[in-house]
């Protein structure tokens, strides 16, 4: 009974995660473009993101023993870095075409994480891997259908986005082998957030009450997010929670049809299938 409590909360932390991350391109979407006041620069949305997500995560800084001296600066560097430029071009991309397919192609950063593991960490992939990251683009030219009328340039946004986040995974995955994930998320947010605001310097424009108010909401919710994924990883075996966390795209498409009255087209329907059934493969033959 003990057990399976443990797999109801951890598949409810999962949801739950999903539709708070859905909710942080849903923000950055509205304050992308203007719909409460002249849109922000996804630079200064970034910024928003990391300042007021690491003044969230203070409270649980205090009494916390850090190990500041031995940490692997570089690679805090480096991820922090990765992470500041990926989230600002999935907001940039967010903001000018649908939720859902954004969402959909930032989805391959396990295969651009696979990519980049044959290259710096020197993995040997299998030949069946490759023939599903070959399909998982195949389902990003159905979204952004190059050569048509329909073509979205957003996309190759979202793309570098997906390559960005799967960087981040890389040093990500350096950094575990060490270091606290407290620590990690700290550090992570605080770099970020000085990076990130001395960028948005450039671009600075003086939001609105509102958009004040959502950057606020912003940071907060995307540490919600981060803090309901941990526990649903504590609670239930990966294999069992992670296949949850495609609902992300399904809360996307939600969110942007209830606020946007954005629609899915049957052709991004169908990339979008090919994705999320192509990286779910990856994802399970790499365990």
């Amino acid at each position: 009974m003990k057990h399976s409590t443990g797999i109801l909360s951890g598949l409810i932390f999962m949801i739950i995660a999903c539709a708070l991350i859905a909710l942080t391109t849903l923000i950055a979407k509205t304050l992308g473009t203007g719909s409460l006041a002249p849109a922000l620069h996804p630079l200064q949305i970034s910024a928003g993101r990391f300042f007021f997500a690491i003044l969230a995560l203070l409270p649980l800084s205090i009494g916390y023993s850090f190990k500041i001296n031995s940490a692997p600066w570089k690679l805090h560097s480096y991820r922090s870095i990765c992470g500041w430029l990926g989230a600002s071009c999935m907001f940039a991309a967010a903001s000018k075409m649908p939720l859902a397919d954004a969402t959909a192609i930032s989805f391959l950063s396990p295969v651009a994480t696979m990519i980049l593991a044959v290259i710096f960490l020197r993995e040997v992939i299998p030949g069946k891997r490759w023939l599903a990251v070959i399909c998982s683009f195949a389902g990003v030219l159905l979204i952004t259908r190059p050569g048509t009328d329909a073509f979205q340039p957003a996309a190759l946004i979202a793309l570098l986005a997906a390559l960005l986040m799967g960087l981040e995974a890389i040093f990500l995955k350096k950094l575990t082998g060490t270091e606290r994930p407290l620590q990690i998320l700290i550090i992570n947010n605080s770099i970020g957030a000085i990076i990130s605001i001395a960028i948005a310097l450039s671009v600075w424009r003086s939001p609105s009450p509102e958009q004040w108010v959502l950057l606020i909401f912003l940071g907060t919710t995307m540490v919600l997010a981060q803090s309901c994924f941990i526990q649903a990883m504590r609670r239930a075996d990966a294999s069992i929670v992670m296949p949850l966390f495609y609902l992300t795209i399904v809360f996307a498409a939600f969110y942007d049809f209830l606020f946007f009255d954005e629609n899915i087209s049957l052709e991004s329907a169908v990339g979008i299938v090919f994705i999320i059934s192509n990286v779910f493969f990856l994802t399970k033959s790499s365990r």
